[in-house]
């Protein structure tokens, strides 16, 4: 029975990484899935996913006024799909979830959607929360903080090494822009104190 899955985390935990090896996973046993990611996420050039170990495919991208119901009709008027891998789904709009749910309900083929949970303030982003409410599985892909707890949060950095507090929710960047802390030492980092690394 298909089903539209939610792998979620942090920056830096993974999350295209495991994308890339279940995608390779279909491939090896002669199955062909559709990969998607943002077009708004150019880090890896237009149209491919990249993990941080190395590893890239080549992808179709989708904007937030694409239909991907419809995309993935087409898609599937080229030939058979086995699965629906959707990067940076966080950038989904609750509209193209619920297309994906319909994918998954009236076309039987699986959807596995991998995001960020919250942006650097905190705040669900909308892809998110819509994959939060309607998924039939949820998964969270873990990373660490610099203490050793589970990262749950980011912040977002200046060039100077600021912690920014405040700006657009969608800014594209890595490790350059955005650090993954546990929930205590994201406050500290937004509310400007100090904690031991405890």
């Amino acid at each position: 029975m298909a089903k539209l899955h939610f792998h979620y985390s942090t920056m830096n935990a993974g999350k295209s990484t495991v994308l890339l090896q279940a995608a390779h996973n279909y491939r090896e046993r002669g199955m062909d899935p559709y990969l998607l990611t943002a077009q708004v996420d150019t880090r890896a050039g237009q149209g491919r996913i990249a993990s941080r170990i190395g590893i890239t495919a080549k992808a179709d991208t989708f904007s937030p006024h694409d239909d991907l119901y419809r995309k993935v009709e087409a898609r599937l008027a080229a030939g058979p799909c086995a699965c629906i891998f959707v990067d940076e789904a966080q950038f989904l709009s609750r509209d193209q979830v619920w297309q994906l749910a319909r994918v998954v309900d009236d076309l039987g083929i699986p959807a596995m959607c991998y995001g960020l949970r919250v942006d650097f303030m905190g705040q669900l982003f909308p892809g998110s929360a819509a994959l939060l409410a309607l998924a039939d599985d949820l998964r969270e892909v873990r990373t660490i903080c610099h203490c050793g707890r589970k990262a749950s949060m980011v912040v977002r950095m200046a060039a100077d090494g600021r912690v920014i507090t405040g700006g657009d929710q969608v800014q594209i960047g890595g490790n350059e822009s955005y650090v993954s802390l546990c929930r205590r030492h994201w406050r500290a980092a937004i509310e400007g104190d100090q904690l031991p690394l405890v």
